[in-house]
């Protein structure tokens, strides 16, 4: 059996990051048991299946079922760091945490969890879009009707394991066909829109990736469908920037209540001025925050 280890930047608690993973049965992307998590992953051609557990200061990744070259090993460590955030190092966040009366009771409770995000960004923006004004249970239900639609998957040990559906088969879509799952026809458009920019050329996460989180914001702002939330989140989430700042998150609002224990949700000048005593960290802050409002699922 082929298998690896990855160092991981301390601290870091992968039970914290399976909690994370495990907040809905409707999660269709990766399967979790009390101590791994397995992932399909789409490497050149190939639909190969990993598992991660914790061992020390590492993440060890295993092939159970595949035989895998170096170069295939070297794709999957990268999307596995992208995915976990693990070569963030969390220490100056703590630092900083530790003297905000927010944040240090959740640092102090989750500590070593990471920003788990999407290391695809038409994953990234299709996920934005799909939870725009609609409840977490019920994108989680149409995201599983997508997959399960256009994605590619592979049954192992009788379990079906899928990746997200690819730009390409996508942007070959008409809105009506994503209406049939409940897309709202405004994000129908949206999705295919994307979609096609990405299968076109026109939309790069590599290209992105050289310019400044000022400049790969303004980007995402040009995108039909994205507004300030979705860039934040998706600068958040798919870019990896510690600083993005979605102040006007509905999940946000109702953590920082929950937190202070207040009659009012807070309004965006109070999240404002407590963003300011986050500064470069507002977006581990913004997930810590959402991490409050899930309990120990």
């Amino acid at each position: 059996m082929t298998e690896m280890l990855l160092a991981v930047q301390q601290p870091f608690d992968f039970q914290e990051c399976l909690v994370f993973l495990s907040r809905s049965e409707q999660e269709v992307l990766h399967v979790t048991t009390p101590d791994t998590v397995r992932k399909l992953m789409r490497i050149g051609e190939r639909l190969i299946l990993i598992e991660l557990r914790e061992e020390g200061n590492h993440i060890h990744v295993r092939f159970p079922f595949d035989e895998v070259s170096e170069t295939e090993k070297e794709r999957v460590a990268r999307e596995v760091r992208d995915w976990l955030d693990l070569e963030r190092d969390l220490k100056p966040f703590e630092t900083m945490g530790a003297k905000d009366e927010l944040l240090a009771p959740l640092i102090e409770t989750h500590r070593g969890l990471r920003m788990i995000g999407f290391p695809d960004l038409f994953e990234a923006l299709t996920w934005a879009i799909i939870g725009q004004q609609i409840t977490l249970s019920f994108a989680y239900t149409i995201k599983r009707r997508f997959v399960e639609r256009y994605g590619d998957h592979r049954v192992v040990e009788g379990r079906a394991y899928w990746t997200f559906p690819r730009a390409e088969r996508i942007a070959l879509l008409e809105p009506e066909e994503l209406r049939e799952l409940q897309f709202s026809r405004r994000k129908s458009e949206y999705v295919i829109d994307i979609a096609r920019e990405i299968t076109n050329g026109d939309l790069s996460k590599t290209a992105l990736q050289s310019h400044s989180s000022a400049d790969i914001r303004q980007r995402l702002l040009a995108i039909r469908g994205v507004g300030a939330w979705t860039a934040d989140y998706v600068l958040m989430k798919c870019f990896q920037d510690a600083s993005a700042f979605p102040i006007a998150d509905v999940g946000l609002h109702q953590a920082i209540q929950h937190q202070l224990g207040t009659a009012k949700k807070p309004t965006i000048e109070e999240v404002k001025r407590y963003g300011e005593s986050w500064q470069g960290w507002e977006g581990y802050a913004t997930f810590y925050l959402w991490r409050s409002l899930y309990g120990n699922v």
